[in-house]
C-alpha cells in the first residue's frame, strides 16, 4: 500500500511539472507570438480594416450581426458602422448619425473607458492580459492560431478574449470577447490593407460643413 501511495504521489508530482513547464512554454509561445503582432502592426504607417461584427447573448436570445469598416493612424481612427460614422482625432470623439442629422462631440478620457477601442483593436492585449496558446485552424487555407487572453483583473467585465492570428502575415484575422455575464462579440477581419494614401483630412472633423447642412452638433464637454 506504501508503495502504491508513493508511485501515484510521484507521478502525480511528475505530471505537476510538467504541466507546469507547459504551461511556461505556452505563455512564453504566446507572448512572442503577439510580440511579433504588434510589431508588425506598429510597422505601418496606417491600416484599413473591413470586417464583420457578430454579437450573441444566448440568455436573451439575441444574435446581431452587422459590416463595418475601420481606417486607423497612429491614436486617429475613421469606423464605419450601423449607418454611424465615429472619427477620434487624438483628442475628442465626433459621433456623425446621418439619419437623425446629428453629432455628438465628446472629449475621450482614457482612464474612464473600459471598452477596447478601434485604435487599440490591434495592440490592446500588451498589457492587463495574462496569454496562452489555444486551438489552431485552418481556414481557407490560411492557418489561424488562437491565443486565449484571461484579464489580470479578476473583477474584470471581460470573462476571455481568443484572438485568432495569421501565421503567415501575422495580422489579426478573428478577435471573440466572452465576457462575464457570457455574451460574446466577434469580431471577424474580411480584408487587411496597409499604406494607403490617405486624405490629410481624413480624421478631421469640420463642425462647419455639418451645421450647413443642417446637423444639430451636440456638445458633450
Amino acid at each position: 500500500m506504501k508503495t502504491t501511495r508513493y508511485s501515484i504521489m510521484k507521478n502525480f508530482g511528475i505530471a505537476i511539472v510538467l504541466f507546469l513547464s507547459f504551461s511556461t512554454l505556452q505563455a512564453q509561445n504566446a507572448k512572442q507570438l503577439l510580440n511579433e503582432v504588434s510589431a508588425k502592426v506598429k510597422g505601418y504607417k496606417n491600416i484599413k480594416i473591413d470586417f464583420k461584427y457578430s454579437l450573441l447573448n444566448t440568455k436573451e436570445n439575441i444574435k446581431q450581426d452587422t459590416r463595418g469598416d475601420v481606417t486607423l493612424q497612429g491614436n486617429n481612427y475613421v469606423l464605419n458602422m450601423l449607418g454611424t460614422t465615429r472619427i477620434f482625432d487624438g483628442n475628442k470623439i465626433y459621433t456623425i448619425v446621418p439619419e437623425d442629422e446629428e453629432v455628438t462631440v465628446s472629449t475621450y478620457h482614457k482612464e474612464n473607458n473600459k471598452d477596447i477601442t478601434p485604435s487599440e483593436m490591434l495592440t490592446f492585449y500588451e498589457n492587463g492580459y495574462v496569454a496562452k496558446m489555444d486551438i489552431i485552424q485552418n481556414i481557407k487555407g490560411r492557418k489561424i492560431q488562437f491565443v486565449k487572453l484571461t484579464p489580470i483583473n479578476s473583477n474584470a467585465e471581460i470573462k476571455n478574449i481568443l484572438l485568432g492570428v495569421d501565421t503567415q502575415t501575422k495580422h489579426i484575422y478573428k478577435l471573440i470577447q466572452t465576457d462575464a455575464n457570457g455574451t460574446k462579440y466577434t469580431l471577424t477581419v474580411n480584408s487587411f490593407k496597409t499604406n494607403l494614401p490617405l486624405s490629410k483630412n481624413l480624421f478631421q472633423f469640420s463642425e462647419s460643413k455639418y451645421q450647413k447642412d443642417g446637423y444639430y452638433i451636440n456638445k458633450l464637454d
